[in-house]
């Protein structure tokens, strides 16, 4: 089980998110820094925070996050750092060392633990319509409420297997971070199938309720 720099947060990440971070904490500037000098490369795990601030030090966090890579960085002055990552591999911490000065983990990767029956490979454009019919509420909302329309999501361009295609999916939901954790902690293919559907009909009757 390898050693891994952890970056708790205040949401949850999916696999494939962009990752915009601010590092001004001097214990997470270390880290920063420690992992632009890793032969392992600039990673880091991050996992949603439980309860606390990410501030300081004292929280409780989840044990199933991401691996987020850093793909470009600048120094900002006073140690800080603007960085631009990727989040990779979902994992599952196996045990949380003592911050030294930031958050260790030990963790093992956790690739889906099924790839999806025929029947939830079968679902997917259903899921895909029930997006679009999402969008087209949230169209109407926007324009009902003097605010800029979204763009509908292009879904015909999402690559890889069920499970990577509905973390991807599952990124264009409005939700809250307790049901993205649900969907990252999701086994398989199978589980995070039911788990989006869920996501989107809460969405759906959450703006439908807005335009009554």
């Amino acid at each position: 089980m390898p050693l891994l720099p952890m970056f708790p947060l205040g949401s949850a990440m999916l696999p494939g998110q962009q990752l915009p971070l601010h590092v001004f904490e001097p214990r997470y500037q270390e880290l920063v820094r420690d992992c632009l000098a890793s032969p392992d490369g600039p990673r880091f795990g991050v996992v949603l925070i439980a309860r606390g601030h990410e501030v300081g030090g004292g929280d409780v966090r989840h044990d199933v996050g991401t691996i987020a890579r850093i793909e470009s960085h600048a120094a900002v002055g006073d140690g800080r750092y603007e960085l631009f990552c990727r989040t990779e591999d979902r994992i599952k911490v196996s045990k949380w060392l003592p911050d030294n000065p930031y958050p260790i983990a030990e963790v093992d990767l956790w690739p889906d633990e099924n790839t999806g029956t025929q029947t939830a490979d079968y679902e997917f454009p259903a899921l895909v319509e029930r997006l679009e019919f999402l969008y087209g509420l949230l169209r109407r909302l926007a324009v009902a409420t003097d605010n800029v329309p979204p763009e509908v999501p292009v879904v015909s361009g999402f690559r890889g297997d069920l499970g990577a295609r509905l973390y991807e999916l599952a990124t264009y939901i409005p939700m809250g971070d307790a049901d993205r954790l649900e969907i990252l902690a999701a086994a398989g293919a199978d589980e995070r199938t039911r788990v989006v559907s869920e996501a989107i009909e809460n969405a759906i009757e959450m703006v439908q309720f807005r335009l009554l």
